[in-house]
């Protein structure tokens, strides 16, 4: 396999369960992940979403790492608009004391919510937004050890704990902004491609045209999100991927609500509209048997050069996300690699 499997949870919140449910389900896999050989485990931030249990990606960050023994655990990521870029530092440079070797920062230019969630967020209708991008951006490098120029306000100050580097850095995007300055700053980059319908290869390739090496990454690293439902047949796995299909028409539609059962989401009567939104969303997700979704996984890797497809699956039953990536495990030969001593701690 010339790319490696890696995770992206955002704790989905099923009919007839609750939150508290869905993070403790996200420990769940996590373990598993853990013990089958995926990369990485990524948590992502969203707030203000019934579906979704995932508004702290740097709370559940600790606690999969602390479930975990060997597996990468990071953001996908953190919604910088939404957070003051020194405390970003601190946050992810204490992660790192206490998980060396194994925390991942992934960082994104939008809110990852709606405009009076991201006013709600920021404190005050001046906040950040994504056309700030740029300058909190540069001031979290600086924070994490660049510095700030002498006439810099902020010149004074340090990230703490000092004496930590902080992780990786990955810039998170759907554009061709992202893609180009995650290679230009030498950065990891990671395409948003389970919700995104821009082809990505383009933009991975880009990334790489612009790469320029730097001590956090000396050689480009690409991640495809992909959205990916397997199960014993391609049938099976349509019925179980229709939950998030009428989720994302609800969401679309201002209806948002905790992820339907397939029973609901196949009786539902769609609207021709309504019916549009979900195949446009199906034709963004990778769905079907073992061998359909190693197919289709294989060409997309090979089509968009990725080094690595970053799997979330929403489906109503854990157990069947479980089974889900148990199968991609065993397609794809993962093994558990041995622990490593930073790991150990």
């Amino acid at each position: 396999m010339a790319f490696s499997l890696s995770v992206l949870d955002l704790s989905p919140v099923s009919t007839g369960s609750d939150a508290v449910r869905a993070l403790r389900n996200t420990l769940e896999l996590a373990r598993l992940a853990d013990d089958l050989g995926f990369e990485r485990y990524w948590l992502a931030e969203h707030h203000n979403l019934p579906s979704v249990a995932s508004p702290a990606p740097e709370v559940m960050i600790g606690h999969v790492a602390m479930e975990t023994s060997r597996i990468r655990v990071g953001a996908g990521g953190i919604m910088l608009p939404n957070h003051a870029p020194l405390k970003v530092a601190e946050t992810f440079r204490v992660l790192e004391a206490l998980h060396p070797g194994r925390i991942d920062l992934g960082i994104g230019r939008a809110p990852g919510t709606d405009p009076v969630t991201a006013t709600a967020l920021r404190g005050s209708r001046g906040g950040a937004g994504a056309e700030d991008f740029p300058e909190q951006f540069g001031e979290l490098l600086a924070f994490s050890g660049g510095g700030f120029p002498e006439d810099h306000a902020f010149h004074s100050i340090s990230a703490a704990p000092e004496g930590v580097d902080l992780p990786p850095i990955w810039l998170l995007g759907s554009s061709g902004y992202s893609a180009k300055a995650a290679g230009e700053m030498g950065l990891g980059y990671a395409f948003a491609s389970h919700f995104s319908p821009v082809d990505p290869a383009p933009l991975l390739h880009a990334y790489r045209e612009n790469f320029r090496p730097s001590d956090r990454f000396a050689e480009p690293h690409a991640i495809l999100a992909a959205s990916v439902v397997c199960a014993d047949t391609d049938e099976r796995a349509e019925e179980l991927a229709s939950s998030m299909g009428l989720a994302w028409v609800r969401m679309r539609t201002g209806k948002p609500g905790p992820l339907p059962s397939p029973e609901e989401a196949m009786g539902y009567p769609y609207t021709p509209g309504e019916r549009r939104l979900f195949e446009n969303y199906r034709s963004m997700q990778v769905v079907g048997s073992v061998s359909t979704v190693q197919a289709r996984l294989e060409e997309l890797a090979e089509r968009t050069a990725a080094d690595e497809i970053l799997v979330t699956t929403m489906v109503h039953d854990h157990g069947e996300r479980l089974r889900s990536y148990e199968r991609l495990a065993d397609a794809f030969g993962l093994g558990r690699a041995p622990v490593s001593q930073a790991a150990r701690g």
